[in-house]
């Protein structure tokens, strides 16, 4: 798909990785919405830097993935404010650093909440962008996932499931979706300069780095550019390509 004067909805886009996806797309050419959860003026302020940087247009919009009247909201303003929406990039989460073996604080109140953000969103957003894409003949959608979806590592085992489901949702939505829209997914390693690092426990970051092949965490802008190469794409659907430095194979 060619992504000049494309839309991109990007959700936490205001995030660490989630700036790079937005940059990285609206090189292409994309105009871009950048989803936040919270961070406003951030979110508003990545929005003015791409707008500036790239010369296509973007604008900062709030939600709260786990509302779903909300998330209709959304996609209903971010079609209207740009007259079409042919990418979802499905980049927020939430996590919190819980040893597997204490079970007693993975409570079902922190369960539903990983749940709600990392893959009941993902799901929700993509059930409302799914007739747009469709009535438009074309769309792309990418899940950010992780590589604790793919072995039982992570933050938390709250967070490896959700995950893990995410990257299944990815090939269930690929089947439901086809043939106008394109799903994939990118899982990630361990990441530099993001939130979800900065939740993890110091032994935990220092682990991943120096268990992995090329002993140096994953790098933001390959995953970025790995999701533009996912909404290029005409004839990939349903995959996840890890990108973590060497420490996970599939």
């Amino acid at each position: 798909m060619d992504l000049k004067g494309a839309v991109a909805l990007v959700t936490g886009g205001n995030g660490g990785l989630g700036q790079r996806i937005c940059h990285a797309l609206a090189r292409e050419g994309a105009h871009v919405a950048v989803m936040y959860a919270q961070s406003r003026d951030q979110a508003e302020g990545v929005a003015r830097d791409i707008a500036a940087s790239h010369q296509v247009q973007a604008a900062a919009f709030g939600c709260d993935i786990t509302d779903g009247a909300a998330v209709a909201r959304l996609v209903a303003d971010v079609t209207a404010r740009f007259g079409r929406l042919d990418i979802l990039v499905n980049d927020a989460a939430f996590n919190k650093a819980i040893p597997f073996t204490d079970l007693d604080s993975l409570t079902e109140e922190v369960w539903e909440k990983i749940m709600a953000v990392n893959l009941t969103g993902p799901m929700r957003l993509t059930k409302a962008v799914a007739p747009v894409m469709k009535a438009q003949g074309r769309g792309r959608i990418v899940n950010i996932a992780s590589v604790a979806g793919l072995g039982p590592t992570g933050s938390s085992i709250a967070y490896a499931v959700s995950k893990a489901g995410l990257i299944h949702l990815t090939r269930c939505m690929a089947v439901a979706l086809a043939p106008e829209t394109l799903v994939n997914c990118v899982a990630p390693g361990l990441l530099d300069g993001t939130r979800a690092t900065a939740n993890l426990r110091p032994e935990q970051v220092e682990r991943s780095a120096a268990t992995s092949l090329l002993k140096k965490p994953a790098d933001k802008d390959d995953c970025a550019e790995m999701v533009v190469t996912m909404c290029r794409t005409e004839t990939m659907t349903g995959q996840t390509v890890v990108i973590d430095a060497g420490r996970i194979f599939h």
